[in-house]
């Protein structure tokens, strides 16, 4: 279970962005960054447009946890990397990814689906 609640991912699903910070092995938090991000079933899932070089997605594998703000909701999460053989999950993730942003053309939903993003793909675990 993902430990969201049917009213936050309701708010996921009606927003368009949100912000991501990772937390430093010292506790304190990194200044976040402002994402696309979509629900599939009960879970939240974000991906690293143009790669594992982006810096946010480096600082949050690394890290593990952090804290995110989507649709009037604060969360401290746990950065999760899912199966990347999980083939189905990937291909309904792109599906979920063009259902939201499609609408913004094809150029930058692009570089949010497709194999190239498999691994640079993290779901939001809710903690506490």
């Amino acid at each position: 279970m993902s430990g969201w609640t049917p009213d936050e991912l309701r708010r996921v699903d009606r927003s368009d962005e949100l912000h991501v910070a990772s937390d430093r092995p010292d506790g304190t938090r990194r200044p976040g960054v402002t994402i696309w991000v979509v629900r599939l079933d009960d879970d939240v899932y974000v991906r690293s447009a143009y790669g594992p070089g982006n810096g946010w997605f480096r600082r949050a594998q690394a890290a593990g946890t952090g804290h995110v703000s989507v649709g009037g909701v604060e969360k401290d999460v746990a950065f999760v990397t899912p199966d990347a053989a999980a083939a189905d999950l990937h291909a309904r993730l792109d599906a979920a990814y063009h259902a939201k942003y499609d609408r913004f053309g094809p150029q930058i939903v692009g570089t949010v689906v497709g194999p190239a993003v498999v691994d640079v793909t993290l779901r939001l675990d809710a903690r506490g």
